[in-house]
């Protein structure tokens, strides 16, 4: 610091040497502007849309968000990105997002459905999050026919839904299973209204279930398992996360092109630009100072821009 200090007085005591770099930091300040790197944040991952609350990593859409929601690559998908889920069971694949019903719907890869059924490992959420179960159907297959019965209280199956279990079990890869080609409908079970334990689990290992499916929407065929729309569906409530006007600013913020994030660890909301830049408004209307004051994510394009503009201004 003191050499520094040293240096900067020489050179505003030296007339000639101040107006050279002057010139060589305004002319190297362009495609410092130029070059800077794409943002951290970004409005898509593969095919889905990717908007406030959710983000596709660290300091991108709501805090509350994170750690649970990312952009990830898929090692199974030819390496493309994928927005996914994280739990304390597993990494699950979100394949839709209803902004206007604020839910989305994940494919645990190994749930079953009608043309591949294979033994699941429990499916959970954590207590943490700000998620909860969403409207979708769990089917629960090979159980025990006690489960079915009315004898453990309180019954956990839904007998008015059990025309599900009939039509599920005509598919042939119950066989995967153990069970045989139209097993009986007594070892299947309906699970609703479905709900995790103290674990935030479905506990399928507790239930004596070997497997499960679950089902997002029947369609227009009830009776055609080969149709339905397998997932499950996870809520969450709009608006109720953040603080800094987060809804309004960010609303401004991703009609001009940008992405919201925010700046931790104080969480405020950043409106992350694709020039490189973020500020604290949107990306059509700030001041330099907005840009210096967002709390823009620490890559080295961004830091070295602002040291060499602020070098700039100070010197002339």
């Amino acid at each position: 610091m003191f050499q520094l200090s040293v240096s900067v007085s020489l050179i505003r005591e030296t007339p000639a040497m101040e107006q050279l770099l002057r010139i060589v930091l305004i002319l190297g300040f362009v495609p410092l502007l130029t070059l800077a790197p794409s943002p951290a944040c970004v409005d898509t991952c593969g095919s889905l849309s990717v908007k406030y609350p959710f983000g596709t990593g660290v300091g991108c859409g709501s805090p509350k968000f994170q750690p649970y929601i990312c952009c990830s690559q898929s090692s199974s998908d030819g390496g493309t990105d994928q927005l996914v889920l994280r739990t304390h069971t597993g990494v699950y694949p979100i394949t839709d997002i209803s902004y206007k019903d604020a839910t989305f719907t994940v494919t645990p890869p190994l749930m079953s459905n009608c043309t591949s059924m294979q033994p699941s490992p429990n499916l959970g959420l954590d207590w943490a999050s700000p998620f909860q179960l969403g409207p979708s159907a769990f089917i629960l297959l090979a159980c025990p026919p006690s489960l079915t019965s009315k004898a453990p209280p309180p019954p956990i199956c839904d007998p008015s839904l059990s025309h599900l279990c009939a039509s599920i079990y005509t598919c042939p890869s119950v066989v995967s299973l153990g069970l045989p080609l139209f097993p009986p409908t007594n070892t299947c079970c309906v699970y609703s209204p479905a709900n995790f334990n103290t674990k935030g689990e479905l506990d399928l290992h507790a239930l004596k279930c070997a497997a499960y499916a679950s089902v997002v929407t029947l369609g227009d065929y009830p009776t055609d398992p080969t149709r339905w729309e397998y997932g499950v569906a996870f809520k969450y409530t709009q608006g109720k996360f953040d603080n800094y006007g987060m809804d309004t600013s960010c609303y401004s913020c991703e009609s001009s092109g940008g992405v919201c994030g925010y700046a931790p660890p104080s969480n405020s909301f950043v409106c992350v630009c694709n020039n490189g830049f973020n500020t604290s408004s949107n990306c059509n209307d700030y001041t330099m100072a907005e840009i210096w004051g967002s709390g823009s994510l620490p890559t080295a394009g961004r830091l070295g821009g602002g040291f060499w503009l602020g070098w700039v201004f100070w010197l002339v």
